[in-house]
């Protein structure tokens, strides 16, 4: 072996040290073109968390990986990926995209025991553990209602005050819908839960829940405008019930109580481009907590309204997002801004 002369012996010192922390820095944000991994596949698949749980996921539009930025969609309160079928098929013509059940909903599910308390914390994690076994090295985020939550409380893991962890992947583009940076009392959905020695509710009573709840995504205008859209949505939740377990939504809507991260959001790094996307006649999440978002978040900012591609058409829209105006709308907010 040979050894640097002592006249070389600083510069091969700054070589190592490089070697060591920069280089690896500037491997993992490279361009996504430019990226070695493989290739994902398209299709259903599994993925058992360390605890025993499992997550259930979906992959589409892998023949268009290294080509532009995957996107990464995440669920809100209640919801499943099926729900977001019209908007992944759009998505996916151009992007690779990852869908997702959280723990307990749809075909994921909880730890054996049954016992775990669910919080945001818990499933933002199981979201860390979900990419970095796909080894992506960047993603975009879009995150709905609490899969907004979620996604925020990811990117603040690695400043969290007791069990810090570092992301092993770069999100470098983060879409926030229709959701909040703070607990809200009275902000989300209206799902009332059941006292512990109370009897099952009928599937009579919990199609006329889901009826209320899906009502509650829309303004009233939309649904007298859109009769048969509307019934359409509320015969796929009620058919999807039985993998809707009631005690797991009820334990989402008890973590969507309790999150806290805002005084961790200024510890977000400046080049994650942030963009807001709140309708104005959002009756479960108020447009106010998007602004509040807007006022905390330095780098983040709403999305631009006008009739140009990547700009929505307006602000009239309500919780339940891209089913307002063409889906073609939505495709181009997203394409758009990942392109930036």
């Amino acid at each position: 072996m040979s050894y640097p002369s002592p006249s070389n012996a600083l510069s091969y010192l700054l070589h190592v040290v490089d070697s060591w922390t920069r280089q690896p820095v500037l491997r993992l944000t490279s361009s996504f073109s430019e990226s070695p991994i493989t290739r994902p596949e398209d299709g259903q698949f599994c993925l058992e968390m360390s605890d025993g749980a499992t997550l259930s996921y979906q992959i589409r539009g892998s023949e268009h990986f290294a080509k532009t930025r995957p996107f990464v969609l995440v669920c809100g309160m209640s919801a499943l990926m099926l729900d977001y079928e019209r908007l992944a098929s759009a998505l996916s013509k151009t992007h690779t995209v990852l869908l997702y059940d959280h723990r307990g909903m749809g075909s994921s599910k909880i730890t054996p025991s049954g016992d775990e308390e669910i919080t945001i914390e818990l499933l933002a994690r199981d979201l860390l553990a979900l990419v970095a076994h796909l080894k992506w090295p960047e993603i975009a985020l879009c995150g709905y209602s609490m899969g907004g939550v979620v996604s925020q409380q990811l990117l603040t893991l690695p400043f969290h005050e007791s069990n810090p962890v570092s992301l092993p992947f770069v999100v470098t583009h983060v879409l926030l819908v229709s959701t909040r940076c703070r607990v809200h009392v009275g902000a989300g959905l209206r799902i009332t839960t059941q006292g512990t020695n109370a009897p099952p509710r009928t599937m009579e009573e919990r199609e006329m829940i889901t009826r209320r709840v899906v009502g509650s995504l829309f303004d009233p205008g939309w649904i007298q405008a859109r009769p048969e859209r509307f019934e359409q949505l509320v015969d796929n939740a009620t058919n999807a019930l039985s993998i809707r377990p009631h005690a797991i939504i009820a334990k989402q809507g008890a973590a969507l109580q309790k999150f806290k991260f805002d005084h961790l959001l200024d510890k977000i790094p400046e080049d994650v481009q942030i963009r807001v996307v709140h309708g104005k006649l959002d009756q479960v999440i108020p447009y106010h907590c998007g602004e509040e978002i807007v006022e905390t978040v330095a780098q983040a900012r709403f999305v631009e309204v006008g009739p140009e591609p990547g700009k929505v058409p307006s602000l009239d829209f309500g919780h339940y997002w891209y089913e307002y105006f063409d889906i073609n709308d939505w495709y181009d907010v997203m394409h758009k801004f990942v392109l930036a």
